[in-house]
Formats: C-alpha cells, structure tokens, sequence
C-alpha cells in the first residue's frame, strides 16, 4: 500500500526569508509581533511596579550617602513638590524596569520579524553586536552611577556649608536616570566603529590615522553632554571612550588581517605619491614571420549598356 508523503508546511520566517509573503502577511505577522512584544513589556511592567522602592531607593545613594544630606532622624534631604509625584515617579521607575526585564521578549520579536530579510553572515554580525551592546551598556550605567556622586559631592561643597541643599526627588531621579541613559548609549561608540569596519567602508589603517581628530571630538562631546560642570565626570567619560576606541581600532586591525585587506598593489600609497614602476629582465622574443601582401588583381570589364527599350517591360 502507497502511502502519499505530505508536504511540509514552511514557517513564516522561511516564507518570509524566500520573499513568498504578501504584504497583508507581512502586516499581519508585525502586528503580531508587536502585541507579544507589548505583553512583554506590560509583565515587566508588573515586576517593574513592585521593585519601583526598591530601585528608587539605590538611585538615591550617591546623594544619601553625601556628608550632611540627611537630617536629624536619618532621612535624606528630598522633597515632594506635588501631591502625585512620588506615585507618578515610581511608575516611571517601573516601565524602565520593564523595558529591561522585558528586553528578551520584545528583542526576540524584534528580531524575529528582521532577521528573515538578513544574509546568513549579517545574522551572525547582530548575534556579535548584540550580544557586545549589553555589557557595554551596563559598564556606561555603571560609570554613570559612580559620576553622579563625585559631581554632587563637588557642587556641594562649592555651595558651602552656609546652605542648606533640599533637593527635588522628580528631579533628581531624573537627572540620575538621564545621565545613566547618556552614558550608557555613548559606550554604544565603539559598536558604530566596528560594524563600518566590518562592512569594508573603513580600514582599521584609516581609523588609527584619524586618532588625534577622534580624541579631540570625543572629549568635546563628553563635555558637552555631561550635565555637572565638574571636569571629573568629563574627564571620566572622555577617558572610557578613547579606550573603547582604541580597542575598536585593535578589533579592526585584526578583522583586516583575517580577511587580507590592505595587500592591494596601491593600499600604503597615499594620493599625492607616484605609484612605483616595476623593471623586470624578461626577454622579448620575437614575433612571428609576416608573408609578403599578394597582388591585387586588376577589375573586371564593365559589360556595356543595353539598349533603353530593352530596359524597360510593356507596363512602365
């Protein structure tokens, strides 16, 4: 007895990586996505809710554990300028916490609905960036956490003893959340350097020839974006990135190693400089024979003209 083999059903990632998806399925699978991304989010959102205290306690640290910051009882100087602004602070706590309990969800889902339209090899580059942009991020959060309390130490006792500082606890989580997002995204850097290098748009050659310019530009911008106008947070932040540069420049020099970039016959010479002439001995020999051009041969008569009423038929 014959038994008929049943085709196998193709997932939606495989009909979507071979393109056999139509548009409408395409909406559909986003829409998809973006409602178990949000169910994600919303169970981190819950957790998030119940260590909101907890959280909002550790942000509180480096101004608590300050010299002269709490009062009489133990308790540190912040105040409550509105009736709502505590509870509003801790649900903006809980959906940041969300976001980061939630994170393998919603990237899961995001990539999910990407990777289909990647090469194998680009897959095999977000699975190395990914999993590099995690432990970056949270070396910036950390950074930023240790700014924070030199920055208010030094503003503090610039201020003198002869005032009193109360300090907003909306605005002061937000300051500390703020600056924790900054430095965290600002650790992303190297990640930018390694992917165009990795791409073949930069070589790790050019990168280095460019360090004095990359300094010059990194420092700037962490005296920019850093809120307290201390130079220890500048200084801090400006450091960590040349060091994450360099080490960029170092990963690049090995990725062009590996895949023999810079042998080219012109990569060491620079556009104003004569590419050198190559001499070799090697003899010429000699061509071959050419055989003398035949004679032309002379034209043939031309058969003289018939007369004109033979030219011509009854009808013209």
């Amino acid at each position: 007895m014959a038994f008929a083999l049943r085709k196998r059903r193709q997932s939606n990632f495989e009909r979507a990586a071979d393109g056999s998806m139509t548009l409408m399925e395409h909406i559909r699978e986003l829409r998809s996505r973006l409602f178990k991304a949000s169910l994600g989010i919303l169970a981190g959102f819950a957790v998030g809710f119940w260590l909101a205290k907890p959280v909002r306690h550790l942000l509180e640290q480096p101004y608590c554990d300050l010299p002269g910051s709490r009062d009489d009882k133990g308790v540190c100087n912040f105040v409550q300028l509105g009736v709502a602004d505590l509870f509003l602070l801790d649900l903006k706590i809980a959906l940041w916490i969300g976001l980061v309990v939630g994170a393998p969800v919603w990237l899961y889902q995001l990539w999910a609905f990407i990777a289909p339209g990647l090469h194998r090899h680009e897959r095999r580059y977000a699975y190395a960036f990914t999993a590099l942009a995690a432990p970056l991020f949270a070396a910036g959060a950390f950074l930023a956490f240790f700014v924070v309390r030199k920055g208010l130490e030094f503003l503090i006792e610039f201020s003198g003893g002869d005032i009193k500082t109360t300090l907003d606890i909306t605005r002061y989580i937000g300051f500390v959340t703020n600056l924790i997002m900054l430095f965290g995204v600002a650790f992303e850097f190297p990640l930018i350097i390694l992917m165009l290098n990795f791409v073949g748009l930069v070589s790790g050659r050019r990168l280095l020839g460019w360090w004095r310019s990359v300094v010059f530009l990194l420092f700037a911008f962490s005296a920019l974006v850093t809120p307290t106008p201390d130079p220890f947070g500048m200084s801090m932040l400006g450091v960590c990135l040349c060091a994450l540069y360099f080490a960029a420049v170092a990963v690049a020099f090995i990725n062009d190693r590996r895949k023999g970039r810079g042998r080219e016959t012109y990569a060491g010479i620079g556009d104003d400089e004569i590419s050198p002439l190559t001499f070799d001995n090697e003899p010429v020999e000699a061509g071959e024979r050419i055989d003398a051009v035949a004679p032309v041969a002379g034209p043939e008569p031309v058969a003289p003209r018939r007369p004109i009423d033979r030219d011509y038929d009854d009808m013209t």
